[in-house]
Formats: structure tokens, C-alpha cells, sequence
């Protein structure tokens, strides 16, 4: 008798809950505001994380892209937080303090304690397209944080955030602060065009101490953290990106069945963009391979992510055209796909901060 491969099982559990639990939701999750709190805790208990249920929480990139793909073909919505979540555990993995990896990651990696990245100021900081927010002072082996951060998904009461402060003269800090810290506080953000169950919140940091057990890097080990932990969390988007990719190529197939002699006409078929997707996630799963090794160079990564948007609007776009007039209902899945596919070109980091970035990189590596 044949022995089950366990991370087929694994990934077939996965696709089980997905179909009944996640796909009947994901219309009210991008219209209501209806939070998949508990989808995400049994995806965690699965091994959706990219750490296998029940094993010591390591962290696999490739296996998290391949959840978040999953997830993102039924509901953008939640591939985000899927991103959210297992890009903490990503940090936590990496964290060179070992205190907070000890406390934190196993709890996160399987979903029993739910995280959001709050990182994507710092991003647009480190590559100098706005200042960051949150300042932060030393007080005994911790720090007191103060500031706003907007934007900042996968929150909640019980919830935990993960990110950066600058510290006068000295650089920055990565930390993480739970929910009911004293001075932190969570407010609701204006209402989204979509994708609204995202639990969404703008952060607020009064005089919040950040204790020594709660710091994953001080500001002499940033530098090189970020240099290890940023290709992963760039490419840890990906999942969502083919995974609103295959949910677009599959209306254009669902539309075809009916019209396609005139949808021939239409540019985007699904042959092409399938050969597109297969190209992507081929570049994809080599530079997975270099980010799970060790710092690797960021500039490929950035380049992968932004043709990943590129290609998202596009199949999107033309999923939506397919579709025709019933794609112009309020109602239709190929609509939703719409806005998930804008979403994967303007969350941190953004197409037009890629294209900054690749282009300062190029540019940089000439003069030199």
C-alpha cells in the first residue's frame, strides 16, 4: 500500500475548506465587511501558514505562495490576510532576537494568535517616498512607541501588529505590540470600494512600551534583517496575485462556454494568459528558492512582483469584458475579481512604488 504523501493531504484538507468554508463567504467578504476570522484559524491549524500542522513552525515560502494562490482563486479578500499572516510568521522566523521567535511564532504559524504587518510605511520609508510615522525612544532594554499608522489589515481585538520605528540617532527598530497594550489603539479607516473584510484599521501609538521580549530587531540588526527578510515578504505576494489571476482565467473559460466565437475577438485569451501565469510563477519559484536560502538580490524579486500586477489588471480587465453585460452586475464574481486585481497593484509595495524601485536600483548599478 502506498503511504499518503502528508503535505498532500495537508493541501487537499486545505482545498476542502476553502470550497465549503471560504467560497460561499466571498461575496459578503468583499461588499460586508465580514471578517473570515475563523477560516483563518482552522487554515493555520491546516498548515496554511507555511508551517506544517503540528510540526516545530520552520517556514516554507514556496508552500505559502501555493496556499495563498489557492485561497486568492475563490477570494482575493482573504489571500490578503493569508499574506498578512504568514508574512509575520516570515519576520518571526527570521527575527535575530530570540526571545520574540520563542514566544510568538509558534502561536502565529498556526493560527491561534491572528497578526497584521504593519509594514508598509517602513517600506515606502526605507525607499524614500514618504516619512515614517511611528518615533521610538529606549527606556531600559525596551522602547516607548508614538504615532498613527493608517492601512494596516488583518486586525482586531486579540490581534497582534509587527512593525518599524525609527529611533533618533540610532536607526530603526522592529517590534510587535498585541492588542490591549496600553496607549495602543485601533480606529476604523473610511469605507473601501471593496475587499472591505480585510480588517482594516489605522493604529494609534501613545507612549506604547515595547518590552525586550517584544522586539525582533534592534536598530544595530536592522539592516541586515531587512536584507533577509524582504525578498520573502515581497514574494509572499505573489500567492495573491495568481491566485486572482487563475480566478480571472477561470470566468473567462466560464464565459466561453457560452460566447466564445465573439469573445475571440476580445485581447487577453485564456491560452495567452495562462502562458503568462506559467512564466511568472517559474521565475517565481526560483527566487523563492534564493530568499529560503539566505539575503538575495531584491531587484529580480521586484521585477517578478510588479509583472505579477501588470498581469492581474490585465486578466482582470479582460475577465471582466468576457463577461460582458452580466460582468457589469454589482453581483458578479468577474467585478470583485476587478477590484481584488486593483488591490494587487496599489498595496505596499504599490506598481508605481516597483517601478521606483527597480528603476532607482538600475540606475544605481550603472553609476557604479
Amino acid at each position: 500500500m502506498t503511504a499518503i504523501d502528508t503535505r498532500d493531504a495537508a493541501l487537499v484538507a486545505i482545498d476542502r475548506a476553502i470550497q465549503v468554508k471560504l467560497a460561499p463567504l466571498a461575496a459578503r467578504i468583499d461588499t460586508e465587511a465580514l471578517y473570515p476570522g475563523a477560516f483563518l484559524r482552522e487554515l493555520g491549524r491546516l498548515g496554511g501558514f507555511g508551517a506544517a500542522a503540528g510540526e516545530a513552525p520552520a517556514f516554507d515560502l514556496a508552500r505559502s505562495i501555493d496556499v495563498g494562490s489557492r485561497v486568492g482563486r475563490v477570494c482575493g479578500s482573504t489571500a490578503f490576510l493569508v499574506w498578512c499572516q504568514s508574512t509575520c510568521v516570515w519576520y518571526l522566523r527570521h527575527a535575530p532576537e530570540a526571545a520574540v521567535r520563542e514566544r510568538y511564532l509558534a502561536p502565529v504559524a498556526h493560527g491561534e494568535l491572528l497578526a497584521g504587518s504593519a509594514m508598509s510605511n517602513a517600506l515606502k520609508h526605507l525607499d524614500g517616498i514618504e516619512k515614517l510615522r511611528l518615533t521610538a525612544r529606549r527606556e531600559g532594554d525596551g522602547y516607548v512607541v508614538d504615532g498613527v499608522l493608517p492601512w494596516v489589515s488583518n486586525m482586531g481585538e486579540g490581534h497582534l501588529a509587527i512593525a518599524a520605528a525609527e529611533v533618533p540617532d540610532e536607526g530603526y527598530v522592529m517590534f510587535l505590540v498585541e492588542d490591549g497594550a496600553q496607549g495602543f489603539g485601533q480606529n476604523d479607516c473610511p469605507e473601501f470600494a471593496g475587499m472591505a473584510g480585510t480588517a482594516t484599521l489605522n493604529l494609534k501609538f501613545k507612549h506604547v512600551v515595547v518590552g525586550a521580549g517584544q522586539v525582533l530587531a534592534h536598530p544595530a540588526q536592522f539592516e541586515a534583517y531587512m536584507a533577509r527578510i524582504k525578498p520573502g515578504l515581497v514574494l509572499n505576494q505573489a500567492g495573491l496575485g495568481f491566485g486572482v489571476i487563475e480566478g480571472a482565467i477561470d470566468s473567462i473559460r466560464e464565459a466561453n462556454a457560452s460566447h466564445a466565437e465573439v469573445n475571440g475577438y476580445l485581447d487577453d485569451q485564456e491560452a495567452e494568459l495562462r502562458a503568462a501565469l506559467a512564466t511568472l510563477q517559474a521565475s517565481a519559484a526560483a527566487l523563492v528558492a534564493a530568499a529560503e536560502a539566505g539575503p538575495s538580490p531584491v531587484l529580480p524579486v521586484l521585477k517578478a512582483r510588479a509583472a505579477i500586477s501588470e498581469l492581474a489588471l490585465r486578466a482582470a480587465n479582460s475577465a471582466v469584458l468576457h463577461a460582458g453585460a452580466k460582468g457589469y452586475l454589482l453581483r458578479s464574481p468577474v467585478q470583485r475579481r476587478l477590484r481584488e486585481a486593483v488591490f494587487v497593484g496599489i498595496v505596499s509595495p504599490a506598481l508605481k512604488h516597483l517601478r521606483k524601485a527597480i528603476n532607482d536600483q538600475e540606475h544605481a548599478a550603472a553609476a557604479a
